[in-house]
């Protein structure tokens, strides 16, 4: 069971982000650290949305979570869930956008 391990205030991620540092979250009833999600290199998007998830995980896991991670052999719905409290650790949210606001203003009609 995956559960988030900390709540950070957005205030808090920045500052995460920009000293470089890890957040903490679980993954198979282990803890392994990653780089805070709005600090992911575009790169390392590129290898997330090819599913080359071995390769994203590789960039964005300490190298001793990495390795940890390769032991688990995690399930897609596990790994889903530990991307998932890794951005509520940082934070951040993991594809999870609103979209595009609708106006305010009402159409005319013709």
């Amino acid at each position: 069971m995956t559960e988030k391990t900390t709540d950070v205030t957005p205030a808090e991620a920045q500052e995460i982000e920009a000293a470089g540092h890890y957040v903490k979250a679980s993954l198979v009833d282990e803890v392994l650290e990653i780089v805070p999600a709005g600090a992911w290199r575009q790169s390392s998007m590129r290898k997330l949305k090819a599913n080359d998830m071995d390769a994203f995980m590789e960039d964005v896991l300490s190298p001793e979570s990495y390795e940890l991670y390769l032991d688990l052999d995690p399930t897609n719905d596990e790994l889903g869930e530990f991307i998932n409290a890794a951005g509520d650790g940082s934070g951040e949210s993991v594809g999870k956008s609103s979209g595009p606001r609708g106006s305010s203003r009402a159409t005319r009609k013709r």
